[in-house]
């Protein structure tokens, strides 16, 4: 899988989430999300800004407060965690832009197609449930 590094950031983070779900749903904050994943507080903090807008997490403010999953981990795919980072991507032909579609595909289209159709179904059909033993 080739992801850009936020969305892997982001992944992480939220496996954290998942794994504490099973903990009561207990809450975590930015700090203690990044800490267990060696990532730096700022880029967390802003992940999780990011990931509350999308309705994967919801935010208790002050002391004691933090991040928790808005949904079950059996309910969030990696899927919904890329698409609020990255684009869908149209499919660039290894041999330039006037190749694949203006003349017979490239030797590689057909493996690349292929290819990316497996990790859209991979990410559509994994959740966070794998980081949690609770699911529901």
């Amino acid at each position: 899988m080739i992801h850009q590094k936020t969305s892997q950031n982001a992944m992480a983070a939220m496996s954290r989430l998942a794994e504490l779900y099973a903990e009561a749903n207990r809450v975590a904050s930015s700090r203690e999300i990044a800490e267990s994943r060696d990532l730096s507080p700022q880029l967390v903090a802003k992940i999780l800004t990011d990931l509350s807008r999308g309705g994967l997490v919801t935010a208790s403010p002050g002391p004691g407060g933090g991040y928790r999953l808005a949904k079950p981990p059996h309910q969030i795919s990696l899927d919904d965690i890329v698409r609020i980072f990255e684009r869908e991507t149209e499919f660039l032909c290894p041999f330039g832009p006037n190749w694949c579609g203006k003349k017979d595909p490239c030797p590689l289209h057909f493996s690349i197609i292929a290819h990316k159709q497996i990790e859209r179904d991979f990410l559509k059909n994994t959740t966070l449930a794998i980081f949690s033993s609770r699911e529901s």
